[in-house]
C-alpha cells in the first residue's frame, strides 16, 4: 500500500488555485493518474487528497482517493474538520474554499481496517473514537512549518498510541513557490507509539512493515479500546467493503442498514 501527502498534486501560487483544478469524482486527470498508477504497480494507493467539486462553484472538497489494485475507486473519504490559523504573520482559513465533509469512512482492506482522515483531522481524536476498530490510520497532510515542529510528531503518537494502530502519515515539506512553508517529516509509527521510518524534510519515501500478529499481541496485553466507556457515535460511518457496496452505521449504534 502507497500513500500520498494531502492535496500532492497541487500548491499553487494562491489558495484559489485548487479550484481552478478541481475535479468531479471518477473524471478528470489526477483521478486518472491515480488509477492508472495503481493498476501498474498493482498496488492499493491512497491518493492523498485531491479537490473534487463541492456543491458550490468557488468551493472544493478535500477529498480522500483510495484505489485497489485493479485502479478502482474504492473509498472516498471528504476532510471534516477544517485549518484555521491567525498567528502572526500566518492566516489560514480553509473553509473559504473547502467544504467540509459530514461522514466518517473506513476500508475493509486485504490489510486490515483502514481509517482514513486528512491533515487538521489529527487533533480531533473523537473522529478516530468514531472508527470502529481501525488497525490503520492514514493522515495524508500539509502542516505549516509553525504548527508542525510543535505539534505534528506529537499527535501523530498519540493518535497510534490510543488507538494501538499503526498510523501512516505521508506529509509535504519545504518552501513552495507561494512562499508558503510546510513542515515535512513524513512518518510512520506503531501501535506502541515507535516512529518505524521518517522523512524529516525533502523528497523521498518513508517505508515499514506492518506486523498484524504484534498489534494483535499489544491489544491483547493492553485491551485498553475494550475498556472505553464513553462512545462517539454522532456522526454516520461509512465502512466500506473491498469489492461490495458501503455499508453505513447508524449514529445510534446496531446493525450496519446497506446503502
Amino acid at each position: 500500500m502507497i500513500v500520498l501527502p494531502e492535496f500532492f498534486c497541487i500548491m499553487g501560487m494562491k489558495d484559489a488555485d485548487v479550484v481552478k483544478v478541481r475535479e468531479a469524482e471518477g473524471h478528470g486527470p489526477i483521478q486518472a493518474f491515480l488509477a492508472r498508477t495503481a493498476k501498474k504497480h498493482h498496488v492499493w494507493l491512497v491518493g492523498g487528497s485531491v479537490p473534487l467539486e463541492a456543491s458550490t462553484a468557488n468551493k472544493v472538497r478535500n477529498s480522500c482517493l483510495v484505489y485497489d489494485e485493479r485502479g478502482k475507486l474504492v473509498a472516498r473519504y471528504d476532510k471534516i474538520h477544517l485549518f484555521g490559523l491567525d498567528l502572526g504573520n500566518e492566516h489560514y482559513q480553509e473553509a473559504k474554499l473547502i467544504e467540509p465533509g459530514d461522514r466518517v469512512v473506513v476500508i475493509n482492506s486485504p490489510f486490515g481496517r483502514i481509517g482514513l482522515s486528512v491533515c487538521y483531522d489529527l487533533r480531533f481524536p473523537e473522529l478516530y473514537r468514531a472508527m470502529p476498530d481501525v488497525d490503520i490510520i492514514v493522515v495524508p497532510s500539509a502542516f505549516t512549518a509553525t504548527t508542525g515542529r510543535a505539534h505534528f510528531e506529537t499527535l501523530i503518537r498519540a493518535r497510534a498510541i490510543e488507538n494501538l494502530a499503526y498510523v501512516i502519515a505521508p506529509a509535504q515539506g519545504g518552501y513552495h513557490l507561494s512562499g508558503r512553508e510546510t513542515h515535512g517529516d513524513s512518518m510512520i509509527v506503531d501501535p506502541w507509539g515507535v516512529v518505524l521510518d521518517r522523512l524529516p524534510r525533502g523528497s523521498g519515501v518513508v517505508i515499514a512493515n506492518l506486523n498484524p500478529a504484534y498489534q494483535a499481541s499489544l491489544r491483547k496485553s493492553l485491551p485498553a479500546l475494550k475498556h472505553r466507556f464513553i462512545q462517539c457515535q454522532q456522526i454516520e460511518v461509512d465502512v466500506v467493503e473491498r469489492r461490495v457496496p458501503a455499508k453505513r452505521l447508524s449514529p445510534t449504534g446496531g446493525e450496519p442498514v446497506a446503502k
